[in-house]
Order: structure tokens, then sequence, then C-alpha cells
């Protein structure tokens, strides 16, 4: 064994720690997964024509302060 080096104490006091290849896919994956459904939401936009998103305002047409209400629904008559 000439030709190897003793380790120093160092490196033998702090053994070097890596997480498995399975988990280091998984979370790669899930981030992937992550982005790509949140790139497709982001493009597909609102579920729901008139959907606005939520705040201060008052929606458009909804009458209440802070667009609270359901706004442009009819309530009673049978059609």
């Amino acid at each position: 064994m000439a030709g190897r080096q003793p380790e120093s104490r160092t490196d033998a006091a702090w053994p070097r720690w890596a997480p498995p290849p399975a988990l280091a896919g998984f979370v790669v994956l899930l981030a992937t997964m992550f982005a790509l459904s949140y790139g497709i939401g982001s493009a597909a936009g609102p579920v729901a024509p008139g959907m606005h998103p939520s705040g201060t305002d008052a929606a458009p047409g909804s009458g209440t302060p802070g667009g609270g209400g359901m706004g442009g629904t009819h309530s009673g008559g049978g059609r």
C-alpha cells in the first residue's frame, strides 16, 4: 500500500452524506410535475367564465363591495 495516503482526521470526523438516488429522483420528478401542471393551469386560465381573482375591488356587475357576492346569478323564476 505504498501509493495510498492516510485519510486526514477532518475527513473521518465528518462523513459525507448523500441522499439515496431514488429520493433524489423522486424530488426531481415532483418538481417537474409541479412546474408542468402550473404551466398548463396558467395557460388554461380561469375555470369559469367571469371568474376573477379575489381582492378588495368589487367585481363588475356584482353590486356588492369587495365582490363577495354571486354576481350575475338570478334567484327565483323557474326557466
